[in-house]
């Protein structure tokens, strides 16, 4: 398991992901030919992958994102220490907060 800010990266098994999580064509990536896993609503800073590899999310703000990385990669952020990833496929879940009476994405 991998942490990165808010992020959550787990390494899971290729039958465990979701039909949806292998549909291409999956996210676009960045100017910067980057997977952006989430954008940093508070600072504009950006967790992304570096890397080949494709990135699925599901719908729903609190649903998760499949990346797939068949090369390895790194995870990358302004703020935080590059993660590098082993290949695989990963789950990729952001923090969440309870508020009274729902549920919210933690804020970066």
């Amino acid at each position: 398991m991998y942490r990165q800010g808010d992020l959550l990266i787990v390494p899971v098994a290729p039958e465990a992901v979701p039909v949806s999580g292998r549909t291409p064509p999956g996210e676009p990536r960045d100017h910067r030919g980057r997977l952006v896993l989430a954008l940093g609503e508070a600072t504009g800073h950006t967790h992304a992958v570096v890397g080949p590899g494709t990135l699925a999310r599901e719908p729903g703000p609190l649903a998760p994102a499949w990346l797939h990385l068949p090369e390895g990669g790194r995870v990358v952020h302004e703020e935080h220490a590059a993660i590098p990833l082993p290949r695989g496929w990963y789950r990729v879940v952001r923090q969440r907060e309870y508020v009274p009476g729902s549920v919210r994405l933690v804020v970066d």
